[in-house]
């Protein structure tokens, strides 16, 4: 209108939706043009940008020159969005030309939702089918809020009488006679098929289309300030879903439309009027009973739809329910005072527990539950409905798509809970990105990888520490009873450590629970199994059996380790229930409190390890402030790093643990003085006995110059921006730096750089490499370059002796497996090699002290000094030193000198060693007495006979 022969070029992709257009939105910065098309003789306005839509040849990039639009079109006008806004238009269908607000329609207007990444510019509005369309039209004033809109559709998604050509036909039927009404018109410029995303029902698979019906409305942007000001008072984990997406949402929220067009839900209660003049609200049942005359005690939408209320403006006729049922969501974001039946029930204790201490839902619940509760907490109380929130991701199958019933791409749960139990499920889910609402791609295998490196490891410490218990109750006679006391006066280094870290686990737990920081517990206690099983049960294991210190020791250790397995399994209750409720039915029976149970003694809840019948009544203990040490943690850190980085220098030169090295040399970047004291003191035989070595040797700082040279580079990310061209030259200049200079750069805290300070604490990284010289060393360095740890890889006669020691205790130890011994089971062994072999007699004769402290006097020797009578309970070979030898395990037995009859010889077999009190025996063999001395005729075993009668010279 006003510019006579000019058409808007518009495009859609719903050409269904033509017949309600009533405006056209362009970008308000975008560039447009009115072009002459010489071909059609036609003007056109478009977006500069989308001339290739008229013209296809233009996107041909090897077609097309520049040249060849003089031929095509040319350009008569140019302007930006803003200068078309208000212009009037005709309307390519007359259906809404008359509607009572028609004066506002056909106009254009802008919006910066336009893009000029597809069609033309210009996009048409039709706000009954568009939410960008209704809100745009909104902003204009070309619709009104609660008024009807243009809209030809009804409910089933079919054409109305309004735009007879189609009436009752499917709205994607229909776009096929649009478009040739359309053709007719002479209004179309170019039809074409795009391929672009649309909606689908996720249950039908069918497509949806976008209508605006008629809804019931919350007036949100009227208390909108309130509801921010409330989620402020609110407490996230993680913050950044409050204050980013969820706020965003809020300062945007627009009326809240709570009503549903179905059958099944919460009956709205209003009754009004067909005219809609009168309206009535109904506040309880109680109300409508009074205004009806009909009590009812089910209130279904098949049953309150049946009662009128008779109308106080119009007597003789009635007000009837609206059809419409309230918003799912609308009743979730009610449930704090529906599951108290507030007000007419509880409303003393909804109102001392209102807002909530805590909930927890899914990241998708940011729009829905979350915002409900919030909108109608705020609406009634103005406050929040909750005070803590964690927010959980959403967990996806493992492709990345959406769980989904239909397409069955997850696992069944209930056949995960079975195979791997619902604890190991809870761990896996706790223990994820989930917990910090980010999403997981869900794997069966991490699940197992629960089961296999959490809960086995965590069993089988526990397992080992009852039998123990076992054994030192029947070793002592004395029933084991569990003590503070004896816990807090530990003095072992790896008891103190242990129970210090286990109360620093405590403290922890305590500290982020309050916090509400659940994704940073489970990794926590995940690593503290790792510290119990792989670390304190590993280094004390021979120590907790009785074979290091005797039994006083023994019990020492196993008073620390009930104490830390009853911490962590109360501590882990919450995550793994079923687990630690089989754990706690095991330790409570020791506690003394445990007899009080009995009876029914428990039933009454009380908190008390022991007397209470489950953990889950227990609460999370009490850290103990007097066992935390800082030290002991500390030190402990060290000797696992040099632990684990030994190991690796073993792998890189492919020397097995079994095989000893004769140093250990570590080198540590500014140790504490409790580090070095630990490490040359209490913790050494630990590293020497982990790593297999001789000797360990830390280096004293000023020394180290002789052993590491220490290095600096730039720390790039800090210094770009602060350097910039200058980054280059500055790299040069301190990776060229001397050991000794970089020693004094770091003490000095920096260094300065033409004019600049850099700071040692955080602009440069630092590194130690290993640089003495000799290729019998091997070494590593951490990750963060403040430990080197180098071994002395010689292999002297020795040390390979010393290996082969080990190689030949790993194979009577698995014989004694085999054999289903028990640790307190006694033994003799006896091996055999080929003729002219004598690599495990050489190993043995070499390290006899090792044999007889690992298997109680049972040092190993050739099997022809066997008794004829011996039991051998398993025999098999093994390869010791790259050498087939026969080794077994037999039954210990009495042995007697040579030249003995066969009588005396039965005899002597059917003695039992652990039996001979005296040392002499009396016989009498047909008939005839006969005298046996011990240490003369018989001895109490095989090994005894040798050393007396220096049968084997290495046998002293």
């Amino acid at each position: 209108v006003g510019m006579e022969g000019v058409s808007l070029v518009a495009w859609t992709t719903t050409p269904w939706t033509l017949p309600s257009n009533i405006a056209l939105c362009v970008h308000p910065t975008m560039e447009y043009i009115q072009i002459l098309d010489k071909k059609a003789d036609k003007r056109y306005i478009l977006a500069k940008s989308r001339l290739g839509q008229l013209f296809p040849i233009m996107n041909n990039k090897k077609k097309w020159k520049p040249k060849m639009a003089d031929e095509l079109y040319a350009i008569e006008e140019t302007f930006v969005g803003s200068d078309l806004v208000g212009k009037k238009y005709q309307p390519m269908f007359d259906y809404f030309v008359n509607d009572e607000d028609a004066g506002e329609y056909f106009r254009i207007l802008s919006d910066t939702y336009v893009t000029d990444d597809a069609g033309t510019g210009i996009v048409h509005q039709a706000p009954a089918f568009g939410e960008d369309d209704y809100r745009v039209c909104l902003a204009h004033g070309v619709i009104q809020k609660g008024k009807d809109l243009p809209c030809p559709v009804d409910s089933n998604g079919m054409f109305t009488e309004m735009v007879p050509e189609v009436k009752g036909l499917y709205v994607k039927k229909a776009d096929d006679t649009l478009i040739a009404l359309i053709k007719d018109k002479g209004r179309m410029v170019h039809k074409d098929q795009l391929q672009h995303s649309y909606p689908f029902c996720w249950r039908s698979d069918t497509p949806l289309i976008y209508k605006a019906v008629p809804s019931w409305f919350v007036k949100v942007e009227e208390i909108r300030d309130k509801i921010v000001e409330n989620n402020k008072k609110t407490y996230w984990v993680p913050n950044q879903v409050k204050e980013g997406r969820f706020h965003s949402w809020l300062t945007d929220a627009r009326d809240w439309a709570v009503s549903r067009n179905r059958f099944w839900g919460t009956p709205i209660p209003i009754w009004c009027s067909e005219s809609m003049d009168e309206v009535v609200c109904i506040g309880s049942v109680d109300e409508l009973a009074e205004l009806s005359g009909v009590r009812v005690t089910d209130l279904h939408k098949d049953v309150v739809d049946e009662i009128t209320i008779p109308s106080k403006k119009n007597p003789g006729t009635v007000l009837r329910r609206v059809d419409e049922v309230f918003d799912c969501w609308f009743e979730s974001g009610s449930m704090p005072y529906a599951q108290k039946h507030y007000p007419f029930e509880n409303k003393e204790s909804f109102e001392d527990g209102f807002p909530a201490d805590f909930i927890a839902e899914g990241l998708d619940q940011t729009r829905g539950w979350f915002y409900t509760l919030m909108v109608l907490s705020t609406a009634l109380f103005d406050k929040p409905a909750f005070k803590n929130l964690i927010v959980n991701g959403l967990v996806l199958a493992g492709d990345g798509k959406k769980m989904s019933k239909r397409l069955k791409n997850y696992p069944d749960p209930n056949l995960v809970i079975d195979k791997y139990g619902a604890d190991a499920l809870r761990m896996y889910l706790i223990n994820s990105p989930v917990v910090r609402a980010e999403s997981l791609k869900f794997q069966e295998p991490g699940v197992l990888g629960v089961v296999k490196e959490v809960f086995l490891p965590l069993y089988n410490a526990f397992r080992f520490f009852s039998q123990n218990l076992e054994r030192l109750e029947a070793n002592t006679g004395t029933k084991f009873v569990p003590s503070k006391d004896k816990v807090s006066a530990a003095t072992n280094p790896t008891d103190v450590w242990i129970s210090a870290a286990t109360q620093g686990l405590i403290k922890f737990v305590h500290e982020e629970m309050t916090a509400y920081r659940l994704y940073t517990v489970m990794p926590a206690l995940v690593s503290f199994v790792t510290q119990l099983t792989n670390w304190y049960v590993r280094l004390n294991r021979d120590r907790l059996k009785g074979l290091e210190g005797g039994e006083s020791e023994s019990e020492a250790g196993l008073q620390v380790m009930y104490d830390v397995l009853l911490d962590v399994t109360i501590l882990m209750a919450p995550f793994t229930p079923f687990i630690t409720e089989y754990f706690y039915q095991h330790l409570r029976k020791l506690q003394p409190s445990y007899a009080d149970a009995a009876n029914g003694g428990g039933s009454s809840n009380p908190v008390m390890p022991g007397k209470s019948d489950s953990v889950h009544f227990l609460t999370l203990p009490a850290y103990d402030d007097g066992r935390l040490n800082a030290d002991a943690v500390e030190a402990m850190e060290a000797l696992q790093v040099i632990v684990e980085s030994g190991r690796y220098v073993r792998e890189k030169r492919n020397i097995s643990l079994r095989t000893p090295v004769k140093c250990v040399t570590v080198i540590l970047r500014n140790p504490s003085a409790n580090v070095i004291e630990s490490l040359n003191g209490p913790l050494k035989g630990y590293i020497l006995s982990e790593l297999n070595a001789w000797d360990l040797v830390i280096v004293p700082k000023e020394e180290e110059h002789e052993w590491v040279t220490l290095s600096l580079t730039p720390n790039f990310n800090l210094l770009g921006r602060k350097l910039g061209k200058k980054m280059k030259d500055f790299k040069t200049h301190v990776t060229s730096m001397s050991h000794a200079d970089a020693v004094a750069c770091l003490e000095n805290g920096g260094l300065d750089f033409e004019g600049l300070t850099i700071s040692a604490e955080d602009e440069l990284v630092s590194k130690l490499a290993f640089s003495k010289e000799g290729e019998h060393w091997e070494s590593t360095s951490t990750p963060e370059g403040d430990v080197v740890v180098a071994v002395d890889c010689t292999q002297d006669e020795a040390i390979l002796s010393a290996g082969r020691s080990r190689e030949l205790i790993n194979a009577i130890q698995q014989l004694r497996k085999a054999a289903g011994l028990d640790l307190s089971d006694a033994v003799e062994v006896f091996f055999e090699e080929s003729a002219g072999i004598n690599v495990v007699e050489s190993a043995v004769s070499n390290n006899t002290n090792l044999f007889e402290a690992k298997f109680q006097g049972a040092i190993p020797v050739p099997k022809k000094f066997a008794p004829s009578w011996s039991v051998v309970l398993r025999s098999d070979s093994a390869d010791i030193g790259g050498s087939k030898v026969e080794v077994s395990i037999c039954r210990p037995a009495v042995a007697g000198r040579c030249g003995l009859s066969d009588e005396v010889g039965y005899f002597l077999s059917t003695l039992e060693p652990s039996n001979l009190d005296g040392p002499a025996l009396s016989i009498t063999v047909d008939g005839k007495d006969i005298s046996l001395s011990q240490g003369e005729d018989f001895w109490v075993n095989t090994v005894a006979k040798l050393r007396a009668t220096k049968a084997i010279s290495w046998l002293e």
